[in-house]
């Protein structure tokens, strides 16, 4: 992984005693609130319902031991024990105190770790494919590009203050698992008729209050140029993009109104003024590239003679391994996600005692190295076969070996009202309930791939609208309420999901969750997937029923 030079181990240093000074002078009250909120947010922290909430960055998700032992050793000492991971591969503290901050911003600079730019109107967090090096339908590992990409928006001076927040994803393999299409910007290595790799471009996707899926502006674009054409999008946006109303100042809305033709052409006349001056050059690719090297594959590593008789005689352990491994570029491994949807937890929450022990593992199974999922979960992206058995009993003795990835109760949820000062309805309870009433597991891998998505409001930090099942929460005069929506998917053939009907009372979210897959269950096709069912019928079969005692 990417290793801190002088220059980036400086530019965190200072940002954190800068920082510090100005939390000083705002608990001293030389700062009004308004004047503290934009440098608060500039450096990740948000003011909630309980509490400030800390957001940290993890470029691309991707983590070492020693940055994971930091995170639990953060949530020990300055939070409740715990910390929650999200859909953008960050992490975040709920409970800090706002005198502490810059004291736990501090800590993470010992580790090459920071919050700069993970809220705010600014270039945020870029993301990736959490298997990125090591799936199987990889045309090349994007993590170097994705480094390239942060290293040019960290604190970039013209951005700062862009329209709205702005969200770049970055992948390199045939099945998009970073929801790319739902993006400012989404980029893709692919490559062209003359055999050379490069990128296409997409511009204008989005979730939240309206959802809007991605356009192809360039098709494609050599490497070198990476940057200049990125730098024209952002320009054309920081001129353009509309400042008299935040619903309306994403790029979507610009694309959207503008056309697409019209503004790629002002997209590609700028590009034409700057990309002489901003090549990337081939050393400088290199340079990246070479912090992401091939650790030390073992040559024996499928090299366990009982792996086969654990499989067979172990249940438990076969179905582990079948839903919550992935496979490997490498003859002999696997790719192993440890799920954060036990039933008995919220959606993305890890405890401080998981995260030690997580490290631990990681040292001792995956050469040191933890991944965050696009879907809230962690991977271990290099386990040989022959440490899976003995993987999957310390796992399950952590609560993260719940074989569910991929599966219905394997949901992606916001905090909702529990923490968040922006959402109409509960998320966290719902999602519990949903999980008691799929626990039969049987069941639940018979109907295999289901994506359920619940966010508490419109602001879609869920990604709802792109749920094979979405849930929203919804205020109706001080009520909870939820909308549900069927067939979204932020995969290849994206899609927004189809508002099913009225929203239904809190107490009958599970109830019709069920319904649905109860539907899907007696009217499928042999091996016919649940999107592609809802694609080929309709929402109609599963609004009768849903709504049927109305």
């Amino acid at each position: 992984m990417y290793q801190y030079n002088e220059i980036d181990q400086t530019l965190v240093n200072e940002r954190v005693a800068q920082f510090r000074r100005q939390t000083e002078k705002f608990l001293k009250g030389e700062l009004t609130d308004d004047q503290f909120r934009a440098l608060r947010l500039r450096n990740g922290l948000y003011v909630q319902t309980h509490a400030p909430m800390l957001r940290v960055a993890i470029p691309y998700g991707l983590l070492s031991s020693a940055q994971v032992r930091k995170l639990a050793h953060i949530a020990r000492t300055y939070d409740k024990n715990y910390c929650h991971f999200t859909t953008r591969q960050n992490v975040q503290y709920n409970w800090p105190k706002l005198e502490q901050v810059p004291d736990i911003l501090a800590e993470l600079a010992t580790v090459q770790m920071h919050a700069i730019q993970t809220s705010g109107n600014c270039m945020r967090n870029t993301t990736s494919d959490h298997l990125a090096g090591v799936c199987v339908d990889e045309l090349e590992d994007p993590r170097p590009y994705c480094e390239i990409i942060r290293q040019w928006t960290t604190l970039h001076p013209e951005f700062d203050y862009l329209p709205r927040k702005f969200k770049i994803a970055v992948s390199g393999a045939a099945h998009d698992r970073a929801a790319t299409q739902f993006h400012d910007i989404g980029v893709h290595l692919v490559k062209n008729d003359m055999g050379d790799i490069g990128f296409r471009i997409l511009v204008g996707g989005g979730l939240g209050r309206t959802p809007i899926i991605g356009s192809v502006i360039r098709p494609f674009i050599e490497k070198k140029h990476l940057l200049s054409y990125l730098e024209a999008i952002l320009r054309i946006y920081n001129l353009f993009g509309r400042r008299d109303n935040k619903y309306k100042a994403r790029i979507k809305i610009l694309v959207k109104e503008t056309g697409l033709e019209k503004f790629t052409e002002m997209v590609e006349a700028e590009w034409q003024q700057i990309k002489d001056g901003m090549e990337l050059s081939d050393e400088r690719i290199e340079a990246i590239k070479g912090h992401f090297t091939l650790p030390d594959y073992a040559a024996d590593a499928a090299d366990d003679a009982n792996f086969g008789q654990h499989l067979q005689d172990n249940p438990a352990f076969a179905t582990w391994y079948k839903q919550n491994t992935a496979a490997h570029k490498m003859p002999g491994y696997r790719a192993v996600f440890l799920s954060l949807k036990a039933p008995d937890a919220p959606p993305g929450d890890t405890t401080d005692t998981q995260l030690d022990t997580v490290a631990d593992l990681a040292d001792q199974f995956s050469f040191g190295e933890v991944r965050v999922t696009h879907r809230q979960n962690l991977v271990f992206a290099d386990v040989k076969q022959a440490g899976l058995f003995a993987l999957w009993q310390q796992l399950v003795a952590l609560n993260l070996a719940t074989p569910n990835i991929g599966t219905a109760t394997d949901m992606i949820c916001c905090p909702g009202l529990d923490f968040c000062s922006l959402a109409n309805a509960s998320s966290i309870g719902i999602a519990k309930e949903i999980n008691e009433a799929l626990d039969d597991m049987d069941y639940l891998h018979d109907i295999g791939d289901v994506k359920i998505n619940m966010s508490g409001c419109m602001n879609g930090c869920a990604h709802q609208s792109v749920g094979h099942i979405g849930i929203l929460g919804v205020d109706k005069k001080g009520t909870e309420w939820y909308q549900l929506t069927l067939g979204g998917s932020s995969e290849n053939e994206a899609a927004i999901g189809e508002r099913l009907g009225p929203a239904v009372a809190k107490n009958e979210v599970t109830q019709a969750v069920a319904t649905i897959l109860a539907v899907y269950v007696k009217q499928r096709l042999e091996d016919e997937s649940f999107l592609d069912m809802v694609k080929r019928v309709g929402i109609t079969p599963f609004k009768e029923q849903v709504y049927a005692t109305h």
